[in-house]
C-alpha cells in the first residue's frame, strides 16, 4: 500500500494560513468526487485499467487540515501542489509549512491524531468524532477501498484502546471543564444541583456546554444583558436574569460560577452571607473564572462557602497535564506497537495469501477425494477397499509437492530450506545432517 499523509497544523501554519486550506463539508464532498475522477482519468491513460487503487480521506478541523492517500499516482510534491490548487494557492504558500509521513510512519502518525496525542489540547477526544466523520464522507465518495477500510477501522480500535488503557484523557486541562470537574466532585450529583452563570462570554459557554453533558436540576444564567443571557440560556433550557436580580437568586443556587469581564467584584461577602442565611446554612461553591475577581476574596471565610478561583483551577489543571503527559507516554508505546503490527501485516499480505491458497486446495483435494469414495460405497464397492484407496491418493497426492520441493533442495544443497522443511514437517534426519557438521 503506497500510504502517505501531507498535512498542517497549528504547530507549523499559522491561523491565517489554515484558515486559507480549510474543508468546508461541501468543499469536502466535491474535492473528493474531482479527486476520484482525476484518478480514473490518470489511471486509463497509464495502464488501461480501472483496477488501480486510489484512496483519499481529507481531515480538516480548526485546528488542521490533512490529506490521507492511498495511490501509485501522486507524490507528495503532486499532493502538495494538488491541496494547494484546491484552494486556489500557488504551492510555494503552504510548501513549506507542510509536513508528510510515508508508511509506518504515517499509520503511527494516524494514529496519534485519532487519539488525541496531536492535538492542541493533549488528549481532547474530539478529534476521534472528526476523523471518524472524514471517515464516512471520503466511503460515500466512493475513495475508501480495502486497504483504508482496514487501516481505519484499526485506528478506531486503537483510539478506543488508549481510551480505555490509558489515563490520557481522564483529567480535566481546560478552566471551563476543570470548573464543571471539580463541581462533580464536591456534589456526588450533578443532576440534583441547581446552577447560576454570572456572564455570558466564551468562557461560560464552555461551562455551559459541559455542564449540559452533566444534566444539572436547573441553570440560570445572569448577564449585564438580557438577551445575551437568553440567548445562552434558551439551548440549555435554563432561566435569564440581569447581573442586579442575583442578590433575589442566589439563596436558590448550589453552585455559580463567574466569569465576566468587570473591573469590580459583583458578588460580595454581605451577599452570600446572606444567601447562606436564606439556605439555612446548606453548602455553596462558588468558581469565580475572572480576572479581575467577580467574587469578593472575603467570601472563603465564611463557613458554608467554598470559594475558587481560576489559579486554584491552574493549579488542578497543571496537574492534570503532567497526568494526560505521562498517559501520553504509555499510549505512544501502545500506538507505536499497533501501527508497527498494521504495517507488517500489510507487508507479509501477499505471503499470508500463499498460505490460505495452500489450505484451500488441501481442502478441495480432500473433498473431491472423499465424494467419490462416498459415490463408490452407494455403489456397493467394500468400504475397506474403497477407505484404503482413498487414503493412498490423500498421501500420495498430500505428499508429492513436499516431496519434489526436497528433492529440489538436496540437489541443489539448499541447507536453510531443507532446515525449515525438516522443522515443518517433523522431520529426525535435520538431527542427523546437523551432527554431520
Amino acid at each position: 500500500m503506497p500510504f502517505f499523509t501531507i498535512g498542517l497544523n497549528h504547530d507549523t501554519a499559522p491561523l491565517a494560513l489554515r484558515e486559507k486550506v480549510a474543508f468546508t463539508p461541501d468543499k469536502t464532498v466535491e474535492s473528493l468526487v474531482k479527486f476520484k475522477a482525476d484518478m480514473l482519468a490518470r489511471t486509463k491513460e497509464s495502464d488501461h485499467t480501472n483496477n488501480t487503487n486510489h484512496e483519499l480521506v481529507i481531515l480538516s478541523t480548526c485546528n488542521r487540515t490533512e490529506l490521507y492517500l492511498n495511490t501509485e499516482h501522486l507524490s507528495v510534491e503532486h499532493a502538495v501542489k494538488w491541496l494547494a490548487q484546491t484552494h486556489a494557492l500557488e504551492p510555494e504558500e503552504i510548501s513549506q509549512h507542510i509536513y508528510h509521513h510515508a508508511n509506518a510512519a504515517a499509520i503511527e502518525h494516524l494514529m496519534s491524531v485519532a487519539t488525541g496525542l496531536d492535538s492542541l489540547i493533549l488528549g481532547e477526544p474530539q478529534i476521534l468524532g472528526q476523523v471518524k466523520q472524514s471517515f464516512m464522507e471520503a466511503k460515500r465518495a466512493g475513495t475508501v477501498n480495502s486497504d483504508f477500510e482496514k487501516l481505519f477501522q484499526t485506528t478506531f480500535a486503537v483510539a478506543k484502546q488508549v481510551r480505555t488503557q490509558t489515563d490520557i484523557g481522564a483529567s480535566a486541562v481546560s478552566v471551563a471543564y476543570a470548573a464543571v470537574q471539580l463541581t462533580k466532585q464536591i456534589f456526588s450529583s450533578i443532576s440534583k444541583s441547581k446552577v447560576l452563570l454570572v456572564g455570558a462570554g466564551e468562557t461560560i459557554e464552555l461551562v455551559a456546554k459541559h455542564l449540559k453533558e452533566a444534566d444539572p436540576q436547573s441553570i440560570t444564567v445572569a448577564n449585564r444583558t438580557l438577551s445575551n443571557a437568553q440567548a445562552l440560556a434558551n439551548p440549555l433550557g435554563g432561566d435569564a436574569i440581569t447581573i442586579s436580580q442575583i442578590p433575589a437568586h442566589l439563596s436558590d443556587a448550589d453552585v455559580v460560577i463567574s466569569s465576566t469581564a468587570s473591573a469590580l467584584p459583583l458578588i460580595g461577602k454581605g451577599m452570600v452571607e446572606s444567601a447562606i442565611k436564606a439556605r439555612k446554612y446548606k453548602p455553596m461553591l462558588l468558581l469565580d473564572l475572572a480576572v479581575p475577581r467577580d467574587v469578593e476574596s472575603e467570601v472563603a471565610e465564611l463557613d458554608d462557602a467554598y470559594l475558587y478561583t481560576v489559579d486554584d483551577l491552574q493549579d488542578i489543571i497543571e496537574q492534570n497535564i503532567a497526568q494526560r503527559e505521562q498517559a501520553a507516554k504509555q499510549a505512544s508505546a501502545l500506538i507505536r506497537q499497533k501501527a508497527s503490527e498494521f504495517a507488517k501485516r500489510k507487508e507479509h499480505a501477499p505471503h499470508f495469501d500463499l498460505i490460505k491458497q495452500y489450505r484451500e486446495q488441501s481442502q478441495m483435494l480432500r473433498d473431491t477425494l472423499t465424494q467419490k469414495a462416498q459415490a463408490r460405497i452407494a455403489n456397493g464397492e467394500p468400504p475397506e477397499s474403497v477407505l484404503q484407496e482413498l487414503s493412498y491418493k490423500l498421501t500420495q497426492q498430500m505428499m508429492h509437492g513436499p516431496t519434489k520441493a526436497l528433492q529440489e533442495a538436496i540437489n541443489h544443497q539448499q541447507q536453510d530450506t531443507l532446515d525449515i522443511f525438516a522443522d515443518a514437517l517433523n522431520l529426525q534426519a535435520k538431527r542427523a545432517y546437523k551432527q554431520q557438521e
